[in-house]
């Protein structure tokens, strides 16, 4: 844990700290509210492949918006239980990155990567400088923390490469294929991938490139990809944040306050030995959904709901009520036909469908540019987060390929799954109970 929890920055305002990986329904319990800089609600998202429709709270930021002046102030523990990035509200700044170790790399260099990288991550999160040798770049040197995360994960082939294929978990077996995905290998999978979130831009642009410079000649970047949200009080009270699509992009997901919610997001102490370093982890499911957007806009707005299942202007379900009403997934109108359609995007991804199937999505948006066609290369970096995404993600995604009225609108271009480590202890490195076992 930073040595540095309440001191002052240089323009005098103490940093503080939201727990980004304490226990159950702690995780994202905010030190902000106490000195009143909660932000805007901007949780998970559309969830578009995998998640439904406007559905999924990832965590809301607090009561009151967050005043532009209090962005920067904000800081996430780097060691606890869980890693931070997971529970940690939605970020205005995102980066992942994934990683292959070089040829000749095995366990002891992915053991000293972890190392460094853990320990750059954990200063960076104090709003401190990557480095205690002066090699720091400059590029944040006026900014605080800015709510910066740094996640790591493990994708299947880091387990090959390292020796450590006895410890690779049955959850980590490759995801099957969808009739939507049109994925490019050179943009999917990879060794080792990190997540970076921060409010600020600078801020996570200064993370990412530590952690480039830190992978030295361990390991080489296989992809990147860039992403954003709203920013922290744009808006005048806080609300769910909205997609590329215009649509409310946040509404039913699992909350830290259910019973329910560490097992069904966070992997359980107690399981088979050799996959006891995985306690407390969770497995990420990470797709580049490009949104077609030109074909999209040309719907009317009342097409677009009937897409969705959810009124456009504020997310409620097309059965009636607010956006946190309950969908009546049996209300039909006068004329006999059932209000949210049976390929609506919201319903085919409701628990309700899907045997209670659940995960937390946290994604950012993207833009990559126009295309020479002049379409935007535009969509979301659908993050997911679950137990096991044989029970998540997987089941959801099938049903959704069968008959989901968003298909013609989106195309999966890129795929990864990684699993991604419990927290580290104060003294220990992210990953060090699976590459020190």
């Amino acid at each position: 844990m930073s040595k540095k929890k309440n001191a002052p920055r240089e323009n005098g305002a103490p940093a503080a700290r939201h727990e980004g990986s304490g226990p159950a329904g702690a995780g994202v319990v905010s030190r902000r509210r106490l000195i009143g800089s909660a932000g805007a609600a901007g949780a998970a998202g559309l969830v578009l492949g995998a998640a439904g429709g406007a559905g999924g709270y990832a965590a809301t930021r607090g009561d009151a918006p967050t005043p532009l002046t209090a962005v920067g102030s904000t800081e996430a523990m780097f060691h606890g239980k869980h890693q931070a990035g997971i529970t940690t509200p939605l970020q205005a700044r995102g980066h992942l990155i994934a990683f292959d170790l070089v040829p000749g790399a095995g366990r002891r260099e992915a053991a000293a990567l972890m190392r460094r990288w853990s320990a750059a991550a954990e200063r960076l999160m104090a709003g401190e400088p990557s480095d205690s040798q002066g090699h720091d770049t400059g590029v944040a040197l006026d900014a605080g923390p800015s709510s910066l995360t740094v996640t790591f994960g493990f994708g299947r082939t880091f387990f090959t490469r390292t020796g450590l294929s006895g410890h690779r978990p049955p959850a980590l077996d490759p995801l099957p294929a969808f009739s939507s995905d049109h994925l490019d290998p050179k943009r999917s999978e990879g060794d080792l991938w990190v997540q970076i979130g921060a409010d600020d831009a600078l801020v996570a642009f200064h993370a990412l490139r530590a952690l480039q410079k830190e992978a030295g000649s361990t390991a080489r970047v296989r992809w990147q990809m860039n992403g954003f949200n709203r920013t922290p009080g744009t808006t005048a009270q806080p609300m769910t944040t909205r997609n590329l699509m215009g649509q409310v992009d946040g509404t039913n997901n699992p909350k830290p306050a259910e019973s329910d919610f560490e097992q069904r997001i966070f992997v359980p102490s107690g399981g088979a030995s050799e996959y006891a370093w995985l306690a407390g982890g969770s497995y990420a499911v990470v797709r580049r959904i490009r949104m077609l957007l030109d074909d999209w806009e040309e719907l009317t707005v009342g097409r677009q709901e009937q897409v969705i299942g959810r009124r456009k202007a504020d997310g409620a379900p097309l059965s009636g009520g607010s956006e946190n009403t309950e969908m009546d997934l049996d209300e039909a109108g006068p004329d006999g036909r059932l209000l949210i359609p049976d390929n609506a995007h919201a319903r085919i991804s409701s628990p309700e469908k899907n045997g209670g199937a659940a995960m937390l999505r946290r994604p950012f948006s993207y833009h990559d540019g126009i295309s020479d066609d002049g379409t935007p290369d535009a969509g979301l970096l659908f993050i997911c987060w679950q137990a096991d995404p044989f029970k998540g993600f997987i089941p959801v995604q099938r049903k959704l390929d069968r008959g989901d009225a968003l298909s013609p609108f989106i195309r999966h271009e890129a795929s990864g799954l990684f699993a991604v480590p419990g927290g580290a202890a104060s003294g220990e490195y992210v990953g060090q109970r699976l590459l020190e076992a």
